[in-house]
C-alpha cells in the first residue's frame, strides 16, 4: 500500500499489468454488470448541461430514454449516482463502432470537439475504482478485478504495462500531475529499495 497525498493506493496498481484489448472484450465494461458507471457529484450537472451536444453521438433509443428518465440515477449498491442503463443492460451513453466494439458517446463528442467533458472519471480510470468516505475524508484507489478483463491482463503482461501507467492520464485528471509524479517516485524508490 502506498500513501500519496493522503490517498491510499493499492499495491495492485503497481504489481498488476493491464492493457485494454477491445478486440477481445468488445468493450464489455460498457454493457456488462447490474449498475451504471459511478458518477462524481460534480459530473451530474455536467451531464445535464451537455445533453444537446451529445445527441448526435448517441443511439436514438438511448437518447429518448435519457430525455424521459435522465442520464443517471441513484444506486443503493454504489451508495452514489451512476449512469442510467438501458433496460438493465448497456449504459445509456454506449454506442458501437463499425467493428461492433462498445464505445462511449460522450467520448466521441469530446473527440469531435463538441464538449470539454471527456467521459465520467470512473470510466476513464477503469479498472481502477476510487472509494471515498466523505465523513472521514478517506480516499483509496483500488484495482477492480473482473473476469471480462482477462485479455487486458494478458496484453498488459505481454507488453509489461503496469496498471498505474495504463491509467496515467485518468489518475492525473482525477488527482493532478503532482500526485502522479509522487506515485512514480514512490514506485521507483520501492523498486530500488527491494533490489
Amino acid at each position: 500500500m502506498f500513501v500519496i497525498q493522503d490517498i491510499l493506493v493499492s499495491d495492485d496498481l503497481i504489481k498488476q499489468q493491464f492493457l485494454c484489448n477491445l478486440t477481445a472484450c468488445k468493450g464489455a465494461c460498457c454493457y456488462e454488470g447490474d449498475l451504471g458507471a459511478p458518477l462524481h457529484d460534480s459530473e451530474l450537472e455536467i451531464l445535464d448541461e451537455i445533453l444537446d451536444e451529445l445527441s448526435e453521438f448517441l443511439e436514438p433509443n438511448r437518447l429518448e430514454q435519457i430525455r424521459k428518465e435522465g442520464s443517471y440515477k441513484y444506486y443503493k449498491d454504489l451508495n452514489s449516482y451512476g449512469t442510467n442503463l438501458e433496460n438493465g443492460g448497456p449504459c445509456v451513453f454506449m454506442t458501437t463502432d463499425e467493428l461492433g466494439i462498445a464505445c462511449c458517446g460522450i467520448e466521441k463528442a469530446w473527440k469531435a470537439g463538441k464538449t470539454k467533458f471527456r467521459k465520467p472519471i470512473s470510466c476513464h480510470l477503469y479498472p481502477v475504482r476510487i472509494t471515498e468516505n466523505k465523513i472521514t475524508g478517506f480516499t483509496a484507489a483500488n484495482y477492480d478485478q473482473w473476469d471480462i478483463c482477462k485479455a487486458a491482463c494478458k496484453s498488459g503482461k505481454k507488453e509489461k504495462v503496469p496498471l498505474y501507467k495504463f491509467v496515467k492520464d485518468a489518475l492525473i485528471r482525477r488527482f493532478g500531475e503532482e500526485f502522479y509524479e509522487e506515485l512514480e517516485a514512490a514506485v521507483e524508490y520501492s523498486k530500488n529499495k527491494n533490489e
